[in-house]
């Protein structure tokens, strides 16, 4: 696991739970990184857990969002334990941040809306072309999230890929994302301690 720069921000980047959370709610759990800095810590969405209950329609039904049925379906699931009553869209970008800043090293494959009008672009079939509706999300306090990867062993940081976060079985995320730096799930114990 590499070590973090003070500097180092995990935006952008997955968090994949390792089995020293496997007692918690965050038991093999893939978190992509919204926000994060030294000064105001971390916000993330869990990609990894649909929901069955409320679906789309129910949802849209209670957000008073036509058409519903929607015209394009798109996941809901649940984001994290905080505010667990309000609704995220975790989306593929519009415009590239490589776009806009012409560094294409800084290129986010995923952007947060909380508006409502985005979801009334994606029930009209119009909008970003990946979505997923989560309810609540993660936060860390300025330190912790730093503090639980480099000295609690909770976290493994991987590469956010689009197929982890949009595509796929929400069941075999987490091995794919561990696979995706190297590591084998039957191979990892919920020891803690430094090297």
């Amino acid at each position: 696991m590499p070590i973090l720069a003070p500097t180092e921000t995990l935006t952008g980047r997955l968090l994949v739970a390792s089995p020293v959370l496997s007692e918690t709610e965050f038991a093999q759990t893939v978190i992509y990184i919204c926000a994060h800095s030294a000064e105001d810590g971390a916000m993330g969405m869990i990609v990894n857990r649909r929901l069955t209950y409320p679906d789309i329609s129910e949802l849209l039904r209670h957000l008073e969002v036509s058409p519903n049925p929607p015209k394009r379906l798109f996941g809901v699931g649940v984001g994290g334990p905080v505010e667990p009553g309000r609704g995220f869209v975790l989306h593929s970008p519009s415009v590239t941040s490589s776009q806009k800043s012409g560094d294409a090293s800084e290129e986010l494959i995923a952007e947060v809306s909380a508006s409502l009008e985005m979801i009334r672009e994606l029930a009209a079939g119009r909008g970003p072309e990946k979505a997923v509706m989560l309810l609540g999300h993660a936060a860390w306090q300025a330190g912790q999230l730093e503090e639980e990867i480099l000295h609690g062993n909770a976290w493994f940081v991987a590469p956010a890929q689009e197929d982890i976060l949009f595509g796929g079985e929400p069941s075999t995320k987490w091995q794919r994302a561990l696979g995706s730096v190297g590591l084998n799930p039957s191979s990892l114990t919920a020891a803690v301690g430094e090297a």
